[in-house]
């Protein structure tokens, strides 16, 4: 792939904003170049711009080469910088499917670029030659959401990998989900399809959403865009020095996981048998997606007692429908507890 023919002509020819940081490797004592104050360490230092450190460790993580991965001020960095760097304002568009995650189409909107919209089947399935269909020769991206938000469910492996295969743009699998799922990530794909990026986050199953830390994974070529049209310092120290500090829980995050899992299980099977539920949708993530009569005024009732949950009946195919995420057995508990007052 040239990712020439698919870059915006002045994100070629930019010559990236070259920071103090950037200007010298290796170890020093004294530093007088990046007009910093001398006091207040270690916050008065400018933070490393492209997190080395913090990219070795989740380079071991995720087996994954760390000059092929790109670090950002959560998922939605990435997206934004994606649309940036390769959609042509008022010429070029992208592709996604419905329902799913709104931040692709806010950064598209917001980049003055056309999103176009595929809807999944009404099992919420990928249809990837209807995607495909909806493409031209200027489609540039196509946003793929597996597991799914809002609706959880994982898209077949063998649709996305035709997908990415037949597509002369760009493939963005969001895999902010993933580690819920029983099935495995994309990442390994990375190495047989040069077109493909993949995002990942340590918002979810991580328990790092404060700090808002989120990962792109591609090819060499496609990460040295991300960090050529970059902030030179998207991620503060703070942010960097917590991650490397949570990194060292990897036991704990596993432990959470089983437990999130075992809870989404027990409560599809409790919440499935209110009169007002008309269906639970499965999950592959640390939500559920629940059909039932009246989703809005039972999310008006929660409301009122304190509980908040997502109604999601305005999203195409989810109509009258509440996104409710698992939490700790003692909240799920509470929401059981409130629902069935309304019996």
């Amino acid at each position: 792939m040239d990712i020439n023919k698919l870059l915006r002509k002045n994100i070629q020819t930019l010559k990236p904003y070259s920071s103090a940081r950037d200007e010298y490797t290796g170890e020093a004592m004294v530093f007088l170049d990046a007009n910093e104050n001398p006091f207040n360490q270690p916050y008065n230092r400018y933070p490393d711009p492209l997190q080395k450190v913090l990219k070795e460790k989740i380079s071991v993580l995720k087996n994954f080469p760390p000059e092929n991965i790109f670090l950002g001020n959560g998922s939605d960095e990435p997206i934004d910088l994606l649309i940036r760097a390769f959609c042509e304002p008022g010429i070029d568009n992208i592709v996604t499917i419905s329902p799913t995650y709104g931040m692709y189409q806010v950064a598209a909107e917001i980049s003055g670029v056309e999103l176009r919209k595929v809807s999944l089947t009404t099992e919420y399935k990928l249809d990837y030659a209807a995607v495909l269909s909806a493409t031209d020769v200027n489609t540039k991206l196509i946003f793929i959401c597996s597991p799914n938000n809002p609706t959880g469910n994982s898209l077949e492996k063998t649709a996305m990998i035709e997908l990415i295969k037949k597509f002369q743009g760009l493939v963005i699998v969001d895999e902010a989900y993933i580690d819920f799922a029983p099935g495995k990530s994309l990442l390994p794909e990375i190495e047989n399809y040069p077109n493909l990026v993949i995002l990942q986050t340590f918002s979810k199953a991580w328990g790092m959403a404060g700090i808002r830390l989120g990962m792109a994974f591609s090819s060499a070529k496609i990460i040295d865009v991300l960090n050529k049209i970059k902030y030179p310092y998207n991620l503060n120290i703070l942010t960097q020095q917590k991650a490397l500090e949570l990194l060292a829980k990897k036991e704990t995050v596993e432990k959470w996981v089983k437990l999130l899992i075992a809870e989404r299980e027990k409560m599809a099977g409790l919440l499935k048998d209110f009169p007002f539920v008309i269906k639970v949708y499965p999950s592959d993530a640390n939500f559920l997606l629940i059909k039932m009569f009246d989703a809005k005024g039972i999310y008006d009732y929660l409301v009122e007692k304190g509980i908040i949950v997502r109604d999601r009946s305005k999203v195409h195919l989810c109509e009258n429908s509440l996104r409710i995420t698992i939490g700790s057995s003692k909240e799920n508990g509470t929401l059981l507890s409130a629902l069935k007052n309304l019996i």
